[in-house]
């Protein structure tokens, strides 16, 4: 395709996305005492990690029920380069509280001497939140990098805690091609959970993936995910506010499709006649992709039965970077009754035109474009980051 610049002004759509689930539990616990400078194994009862103390992440953490782990503003958290094995993941009933603030943010990033993407697994926050699911069976599901530990159920309010002010960096560590951990990995997460402001650098996979739930996010900055930048799955039902993500030149990509936004509406189009399917909507969006001879697969990619409202987007192209296809919508149900719409404006002097857009008419999708060069998401709010745009 051509170099274009396009802004979405509002998008209803069909879609959603993810992977699917392994077989085998490819992680390691290390079966002794959690301390603050020794995080690894089951956390079952309160830890606090303070500001100016050495914090180091040795392998998977896991906080059990009950249990609730608190990180100071200005906390710094360095994960060995493990891959898989080294993560943090919040069980049902447990609690992460990560507040960090503008002056006084969180990192989690990689021990590494010369750190790379893939060096840790990232953060995993199991809730209690609905999924979609087959008519009469359990809002529930296996944990995708470790099957014995499940999520999801009915409390569309769960609070799962706070990430506020957090930087997540070098994570994204993949298993095999059909289990990998994302930047952030949020598993039927519910609504009194608080996700905003958080920035989610050089991750290896997706940087943040929604599997089900009902939870809310704001002001999320993903950079150089090397899969999707956005993907949405499994029933997932919130609202997401200003996401901003961006490929730089010199990105290279680990899957053959990658996208800035992915969507499904059940866990990867295996069960189409699944009841609560996703239906989301995102208000302000940008994806750009700036990688010289890199394609992305789709910018917006909406599929398999979920719908989306998608307003005021806006998608970019560097010199030498490509979109397979700038909006892709495919795979609606055959009963569907959604009315799909997406009113784009598009920089005509890059010769955006309405053939960069596919499967224009399905489940009474409706395109149009016009003129224009601004929009998407505020990138002022992210200066808290550091990040040079």
């Amino acid at each position: 395709m051509k170099n274009s610049i396009l802004t979405i002004l509002a998008v209803t759509t069909l879609v959603f996305s993810s992977c699917s689930l392994s077989d085998d539990d490819n992680v390691t616990v290390i079966e002794s005492e959690v301390s603050a400078q020794n995080l690894a194994g089951n956390l079952t009862s309160d830890l606090t990690l303070q500001s100016g103390v050495a914090h180091n992440l040795t392998g998977a953490l896991l906080v059990k029920e009950g249990a609730t782990l608190t990180i100071e503003a200005g906390t710094t958290i360095n994960a060995l380069a493990g891959g898989t094995d080294v993560y943090i993941l919040v069980e049902k009933g447990g609690k992460i509280i990560a507040d960090g603030t503008e002056e006084n943010p969180i990192k989690i990033t990689s021990s590494a001497t010369v750190a790379s993407a893939g060096d840790w697994g990232g953060i995993i926050i199991n809730g209690n939140a609905p999924l979609s699911r087959q008519s009469g069976s359990e809002s529930n599901a296996a944990t995708e990098v470790k099957n014995s530990i499940l999520f999801g159920g009915d409390v569309t309010d769960d609070n799962s805690g706070i990430l506020n002010y957090v930087i997540l960096e070098y994570t994204g560590a993949r298993i095999d091609d059909e289990a990998e951990h994302n930047g952030l990995t949020l598993n039927g997460v519910g609504s009194g959970t608080t996700l905003s402001n958080i920035a989610i650098l050089n991750g290896d996979d997706d940087g943040i993936e929604f599997f089900g739930g009902t939870v809310n996010a704001s002001n999320i900055l993903v950079v150089n995910a090397k899969d999707d930048m956005f993907d949405f799955t499994q029933g997932y039902v919130g609202t997401c506010t200003n996401l901003y993500g961006i490929r730089e030149n010199g990105y290279t990509a680990v899957t053959s499709d990658p996208r800035g936004i992915e969507a499904d509406g059940n866990l990867d189009g295996n069960s189409p006649s699944d009841i609560n399917e996703s239906n989301f909507i995102i208000n302000g969006v940008t994806i750009i992709n700036n990688a010289d001879g890199v394609q992305m697969s789709d910018g917006i990619k909406i599929r398999r039965d979920a719908t989306a409202t998608i307003t005021n987007a806006y998608l970019e192209l560097g010199s030498g970077a490509t979109f397979s296809d700038v909006i892709d919508l495919q795979d609606s149900k055959s009963d569907a009754t959604e009315n799909t719409s997406i009113s784009a404006v598009a920089n005509t002097a890059n010769d955006l035109d309405i053939t960069d857009v596919k499967n224009t008419t399905i489940g009474g999708a409706t395109i149009s474009l016009e003129e224009g060069t601004t929009g998407g998401a505020d990138k002022t709010v992210f200066a808290w980051t550091g990040y040079n745009f």
